[in-house]
């Protein structure tokens, strides 16, 4: 299958945000002929990749910016369950039958504008996040540019489609199971998941019992990650956290990196997902660092709480979290996966509280893995990028449960827990699909997964898709749904 994108010979070419920042800052590109040819590239892999909501293109030329923040008229795009003033939020769902128009921005995304970004659009996700694939029931799924037959992963797969395609550099994720880190890893991008309270917390994220939501950015290179987070914290920064502060270039220290395959739930990863993992520790461990297995200190009881308080959130949706996503949402239009998680929590609810409580203290846990450690080693996902269909909404439920949790098994750690994690891209399968690398690190510690990340950046280049066939944005088409087949695990 060929890979869809639409780097061409224009002002974007191959920057990242970071170079095209310094090329608006110039003066060399102007925010007219950046604004026009995102928009050109938008317009042209959009048709096959389904991964916008709804796009700004004429309010984003016209509009005048008040920011002079480094970003400034970067092109960039909103996920699309983040309040934005004067727009309505849909949270990936048909149900909200009305709504709310925002009559303010969210604060995080007050702060992200502030660095001068100008958002052209906002991106798909799955139904109010909860699947780790975006394949609306009723509508068209949001395709890997990689490879349109296989699933961006997650809930930014819209974000992580148009950035991995080259429309926009950089585009905006946020991440409650590994929605950042999940569709980074399947689309071959950079994407950080950052310690519980780095910046300003999303509102929505402010009512949850556990705060498992960090907000953050998909990005090509390491530095557009390292460079986003170091201007955020001009604008906010966290007296609770030790400061990142500019990551820009790779670690001088030696480091002890901890490396787990397989996953806490007893799942083994696939062989290529193994061989290409195997292959990033050999290469820290040729950059001098040591390698060593560690056991992760977290059982079977942490996949069976995490699964009960994501039932609890998708139980919320229609009940005490009505207020926050929709004036009007129709329960019988929730997807059947929503449905089902809804229905699997109040079956269990009696043990909500023990879960809770557990899920409340498992940053004692995380932390002993660094008594073994600096850093911990491990896939993204245990698999390669699914199949649309695999783990779409509509397969049955106990099915759909387990293949997630042989799939995405090692994510949810650094939500519950409140630490860093970021997914680097590492390789290729034999059919060409990108798996990405997971760094997992103490909370508070960005800065050396950065200084790591720089480091195998510049060990082994990330693969682009523009290097792998040559290709005019338009050839790969749309195509014809197919039944789902079972990963094979290795």
């Amino acid at each position: 299958m060929t890979p869809v994108h639409s780097f061409i010979d224009d002002c974007l070419s191959t920057h990242d945000a970071v170079g095209l920042a310094e090329l608006l800052q110039s003066g060399e590109v102007s925010k007219k002929e950046v604004l026009e040819a995102a928009i050109t590239r938008i317009e042209k892999v959009e048709p096959q990749l389904n991964a916008l909501v709804f796009e700004q293109f004429e309010k984003a030329q016209n509009e005048e910016q008040h920011s002079n923040g480094f970003f400034t008229n970067v092109p960039t795009l909103i996920k699309d369950n983040m309040p934005l003033a004067g727009y309505p939020t849909q949270h990936g769902s048909e149900a909200i039958t009305d709504p709310i128009t925002a009559k303010n921005n969210d604060a995080y995304i007050q702060q992200f504008l502030q660095l001068g970004f100008t958002w052209l659009g906002k991106t798909r996700l799955s139904e109010f996040g909860l699947n780790a694939t975006t394949e609306p029931p009723n509508g068209k799924p949001v395709r890997n540019p990689w490879n349109l037959q296989h699933s961006c992963g997650a809930s930014s797969s819209g974000s992580a489609a148009l950035v991995a395609a080259g429309a926009v550099p950089i585009a905006h994720g946020n991440d409650g199971g590994g929605s950042i880190r999940i569709p980074a890893a399947n689309c071959g991008l950079v994407g950080l998941k950052p310690s519980r309270g780095r910046h300003i917390v999303s509102e929505l994220v402010r009512a949850l019992p556990v705060a498992v939501v960090s907000d953050g950015v998909l990005t090509r290179s390491v530095r557009d990650t390292a460079v986003f987070h170091a201007e955020m914290e001009k604008v906010y920064k966290n007296p609770k956290l030790p400061e990142i502060g500019l990551v820009n270039s790779p670690t001088k220290s030696r480091l002890k990196i901890g490396l787990q395959l397989d996953s806490i739930n007893n799942f083994q990863s696939h062989t290529e997902v193994k061989e290409v993992i195997n292959k990033t520790a050999a290469d820290l461990e040729s950059a001098g660092h040591e390698i060593v297995e560690v056991a992760i200190p977290v059982d079977e009881q942490f996949t069976e709480d995490f699964i009960l308080y994501w039932s609890f959130l998708a139980f919320s949706i229609p009940t005490i979290g009505k207020k926050k996503v929709g004036n009007a949402v129709d329960v019988e239009k929730l997807e059947p996966f929503t449905k089902k998680l809804d229905e699997n929590f109040r079956k269990q609810f009696l043990k909500f509280p023990g879960s809770l409580w557990r899920l409340r203290r498992i940053h004692h846990r995380y932390n002993k893995i660094f008594s073994h450690c600096d850093v911990l080693l491990t896939p993204v996902l245990a698999q390669p990028p699914a199949p649309l269909g695999y783990i779409s909404p509509d397969v049955p439920f106990d099915n759909l449960i387990e293949r997630l949790k042989s799939y995405a098994c090692f994510t949810p750690l650094a939500n519950v827990s409140g630490a860093p994690a970021i997914s680097i891209p590492a390789g290729l399968t034999e059919n060409g699909l990108p798996v990405g690398a997971h760094l997992f690190g103490q909370i508070g510690d960005e800065r050396t997964l950065l200084e790591l990340a720089f480091q195998l950046e510049e060990i082994q280049a990330f693969p682009k898709i523009y290097d792998t066939d040559v290709n005019d944005g338009t050839s790969a088409g749309i195509l014809e749904e197919k039944e789902p087949f079972p990963i094979l695990e290795g």
